[in-house]
């Protein structure tokens, strides 16, 4: 995702001088700037929380009664047509 256009606020956090000193070295081992390697971490951790449509699809699959079984013979034989 290309985040150049996106609007930013400027904030502030309170951190430990230990972690502030981890995250400046882990920066820039990754060859990138504090700022991107926070919020990238950031992102990684909001993003893993499901979105409406696939909490609705889980809570469907998890208590359907007409789940269909898959037939893992006839699966494996079409991944080995590919």
């Amino acid at each position: 995702m290309n985040t150049a256009s996106i609007p930013r606020k400027q904030t502030s956090f309170r951190l430990s001088e230990d972690l502030l000193k981890r995250l400046q070295e882990e920066a820039k081992r990754h060859n990138r700037s504090l700022n991107n390697l926070v919020e990238s971490v950031l992102m990684a951790f909001v993003a893993e929380r499901p979105n409406k449509t696939t909490l609705a699809a889980m809570m469907e699959a998890e208590n359907s009664d007409n789940l269909e079984t898959l037939d893992l013979g006839s699966f494996r034989d079409f991944v080995d047509s590919l």
